[in-house]
C-alpha cells in the first residue's frame, strides 16, 4: 500500500525481502523558526510545461483572445474564467484556489521563468530543479541544499525533507537527509521478520535501527490517509493527502517535494474543458488536500507550484500550445500574503512576444523562490545566492510574499 524510503549522504543500506525495503541512517536536529512559527514548505513540480495564459488568462489584454483562439477563456458566458483583479482571471477548474485567493491565502506570479530559454523539457527541468543557471549540473537540487542549511536546534527530529513518489525528484535530491514515501503496494513480509530485524539492529547498529524505525513510522502514518485508488482526480489528490498527513505530524518532515507529470499540452489543450482543465482540477484538489490535511499547520505553510517553462501564446493547429518561455507560478498557504497577481505584464503584441511567439519573461523564478526561502524559512540572502541558487547574486529575493 505504501512504501517508506529514507535517504542520507551515506550509502549504507538495509535490504530485506528481495530489496523491497530500504533505509539509510540519518540524524538531524533543528529548531522552529523565529517567533514560535513551525513553517512548512511544499514544492509541486509540474513537469511538461504549464500554459500560464491558460491557468491565469489576461482577460483585459486586447491581444489575448485572438492569440489563444479556440482555447481562450473569457470574462463571461460559457467560457468564463474566475475574475481576480480586473485584468487577470483564473481557470474555472480551480474553484478551491480561487477561494484561497479571495481569502488572501493564494497568489499568482505571472510572466515568470527560469534563466533557461531553449525549450527542451530535459534541460528545462534540469535548470528548474537544480537551481543552477544552466543545464548540466545534476548533483543536487536547490530544495535539498536549502534543507541542509536550515537552523539546527536542541531536539533530535526525523529528516526535515520529504520526497513523494516512486523516484526522488532532483529538486530535493542531495546531501541533506530526506525521507521518501510513495503510493505503492507494501510487500507482505513473512511472520515476525520486521520485529526480528529491528531487534538485530537495536543490538548491532543503533543509528540504523533509528532510521528504520522512523521509516516504518512514516509508512504507518501515511497509511492513515485511507483509500489510495488512483482513478481520475486522484492522481494528484492522493499523494497530496498522504504528504499532508506526514507534514502535519509534530515529529514529521517540514519540507516536501512532489512531481505531477503530464502538462505537455501540445494537442487538445481545451479551454474551460479538455486536457488542461483536467490537470488543473487535479492540481486544485491537491491544494485543497494540503489545506485540509495540514490542519492547524496550514497557517504556517507555503505551497509553490512551478514548471520548467511556459507555452506559446498562439494556439497551434491541433488546438494545443507548443513549448514556450514565460509561464505562471502558483503560491498557496496560510503563510502566503495572497489575493494578488504579481506581474510586470510584457504585453502580447507581436513585437512584445519573445521571438515573436512566447510570453516574454519579466520575473526570474529564482527571485520568487529566494523570497519564500528567506522570509518563510529564515535563510540568509547571501546563502541563497551562493549555495541554494549559485550564480544568482544579482537577483534580490522578492519582498512581501509571506504574511
Amino acid at each position: 500500500m505504501t512504501q517508506p524510503r529514507v535517504y542520507a549522504s551515506t550509502r549504507r543500506a538495509f535490504l530485506a525481502a528481495g530489496g523491497a525495503m530500504f533505509a539509510w541512517p540519518f540524524m538531524t536536529r533543528f529548531a522552529g523558526a523565529a517567533g514560535g512559527r513551525d513553517p512548512r514548505l511544499v514544492v509541486l513540480v509540474l513537469r511538461g510545461a504549464l500554459d500560464g495564459l491558460g491557468v491565469s488568462p489576461p482577460l483585459a489584454d486586447p491581444d489575448y483572445a485572438n492569440l489563444h483562439g479556440a482555447i481562450a477563456l473569457s470574462g463571461s458566458g460559457e467560457r468564463a474564467a474566475f475574475h481576480l483583479d480586473g485584468f487577470f482571471g483564473l481557470h474555472p477548474s480551480m474553484p478551491g484556489f480561487a477561494r484561497m485567493w479571495r481569502a488572501q491565502n493564494a497568489l499568482i506570479a505571472h510572466a515568470v521563468s527560469t534563466p533557461y530559454r531553449n525549450r527542451s523539457h530535459f534541460d528545462g527541468q534540469d535548470v528548474l530543479e537544480s537551481g543552477y543557471p544552466a543545464p548540466g549540473r545534476v548533483d543536487s537540487g536547490w530544495l535539498n541544499r536549502a534543507v541542509s542549511l536550515l537552523p539546527k536546534g536542541e531536539r533530535t527530529q526525523p529528516a526535515r525533507g520529504l520526497a513523494v513518489g516512486a523516484l526522488t525528484p532532483l529538486v530535493i535530491r542531495g546531501p541533506a537527509p530526506i525521507v521518501g514515501w510513495s503510493l505503492a503496494e507494501a510487500p507482505n513480509y513473512p511472520g515476525d521478520l520486521i520485529d526480528r530485524i529491528m531487534a538485530l539492529y537495536d543490538r548491532t547498529d543503533p543509528r540504523l535501527h533509528e532510521a528504520l524505525s522512523q521509516g516504518l513510522g512514516v509508512d504507518a502514518l501515511a497509511r492513515q490517509m485511507g483509500q489510495t485508488s488512483m482513478g481520475p482526480g486522484q492522481a494528484m489528490r492522493a499523494p497530496a493527502r498522504g504528504a499532508a498527513r506526514l507534514l502535519a505530524a509534530d515529529d514529521g518532515p517540514r519540507v516536501a517535494a512532489l512531481v505531477f507529470d503530464g502538462w505537455d499540452t501540445h494537442a487538445n489543450e481545451g479551454g474551460p474543458n479538455g486536457r488542461l482543465a483536467q490537470l488543473l482540477s487535479g492540481l486544485d484538489g491537491a491544494f485543497e488536500e494540503f489545506e485540509t490535511g495540514l490542519g492547524v499547520a496550514w497557517k504556517d505553510t507555503v505551497i509553490v507550484a512551478i514548471t520548467e517553462f511556459g507555452r506559446t501564446a498562439r494556439v497551434n493547429g491541433t488546438l494545443g500550445t507548443d513549448h514556450g518561455v514565460a509561464t505562471a507560478a502558483l503560491l498557496a498557504g496560510g503563510a502566503v500574503r495572497g489575493g494578488r497577481v504579481l506581474a510586470d505584464w510584457p504585453g502580447l503584441k507581436d513585437h512584445e512576444l519573445h521571438e515573436g511567439r512566447d510570453l516574454r519573461a519579466t520575473m526570474d523564478l529564482r527571485a520568487l523562490l529566494k523570497g519564500v526561502l528567506r522570509d518563510h524559512l529564515d535563510l540568509p540572502a547571501g546563502t541563497l545566492a551562493n549555495i541554494v541558487f549559485p550564480g544568482s547574486q544579482y537577483l534580490a529575493p522578492m519582498d512581501g510574499l509571506i504574511a
